[in-house]
């Protein structure tokens, strides 16, 4: 027996056919949206307890979404589904609580049969539904309309376009509570630490830098040879010059060196002080280890020295170090 292929014309013309309905029914939906999207908004805000979403099957999976989303963005939230809700997982929702529960029909039987318990707790409940006039409408506290005139199934019978647009509503919702909360990215970052995010704000450069031994410092009267020592030792292609209290005045790196062989100057007898760049760039220990990055990038550099609040010498980092801990 062969096997089956796909013909490439009708595929290519069912696969834009599904993505036609599926953006008419989110142009549609974005035309139904009135004041009860901000009574939803509202409701939540007001709540002191978390968003618990709820939802069976295909709606189950967007809710497990919704609640993701919402979580990071700064709204409390979990998914617990409707079927074991029936079995003791409803004790998980407490009257601090509000409930958003997805079905499509607003008739799922697992999820009907606990609308009434809920009713009785006096737990608020938004529903994203399409079936306007459902028992899910019915006992919600708000309906936020998510119906669709067609799904994007060829039979009409797999929930698509149905899941996007509670999809789509969901992230809505999601964007207008945390801009009602002022979330910024910053806190972003603190709910995504392991992240390209949360490394780019949450990484300092005292987190990455080298220190103590692996600082190459020489004071300024030293030897040229012992600078070289010092540099070779320490493999960060470049030492601080540095007075007696750890105050940085001057750098010298291998470009230096380079610059001053092909002037062909005789390097036996100089001291730090005459061959360093004074007044360095430097990074405070307490910077984000992304603007260490950014400084690299600006000046065309590819080390910076580290220091306190009092100018002293603690630190070094370079490219190599940035790209180590996944800041560049």
């Amino acid at each position: 027996m062969g096997r089956m292929q796909a013909n490439p014309t009708h595929t290519l013309q069912l696969a834009r056919e599904t993505l036609d309905i599926e953006a008419a029914a989110l142009l549609q939906l974005k035309d139904r949206l009135d004041e009860r999207f901000v009574t939803a908004v509202n409701m939540v805000l007001s709540v002191q307890g978390r968003v618990v979403v709820m939802g069976m099957g295909k709606s189950g999976h967007i809710g497990r979404k919704i609640a993701a989303t919402l979580a990071s963005t700064g709204t409390p939230a979990m998914f617990v589904h409707p079927g074991e809700a029936s079995h003791g997982d409803l004790g998980m929702v407490k009257t601090v609580d509000v409930v958003m529960a997805l079905s499509n029909s607003g008739e799922s039987d697992e999820l009907v049969a606990i609308l009434p318990v809920l009713k009785r707790q006096g737990v608020p409940l938004i529903a994203l539904t399409g079936g306007m006039n459902s028992s899910l409408a019915r006992h919600a506290d708000v309906v936020l309309d998510c119906s669709v005139s067609k799904e994007a199934c060829p039979l009409n019978l797999a929930p698509t376009a149905s899941t996007t647009a509670q999809l789509a509503m969901g992230d809505a919702l999601a964007v207008a509570l945390l801009d009602a909360r002022g979330f910024k990215p910053e806190d972003f970052a603190r709910s995504h630490p392991g992240g390209a995010l949360g490394r780019k704000l949450l990484t300092h450069v005292a987190d990455v830098m080298r220190q103590g031994d692996e600082v190459p410092q020489v004071p300024a009267d030293a030897a040229f040879t012992t600078m070289m020592r010092e540099m070779s030792h320490k493999g960060l292609g470049a030492t601080a010059v540095t007075q007696p209290n750890g105050q940085v005045v001057g750098i010298f790196t291998d470009g230096d060196l380079r610059r001053l062989i092909e002037k062909g100057v005789d390097l036996r007898d100089l001291k730090a002080h005459q061959v360093m760049h004074p007044n360095p760039r430097t990074i405070r220990h307490d910077a984000l280890a992304v603007e260490a990055a950014e400084m690299m990038e600006l000046h065309r550099i590819t080390s910076i020295l580290v220091v306190n609040a009092e100018g002293v010498l603690c630190g070094a980092i370079n490219s190599n170090d940035l790209m180590r801990a996944k800041v560049i």
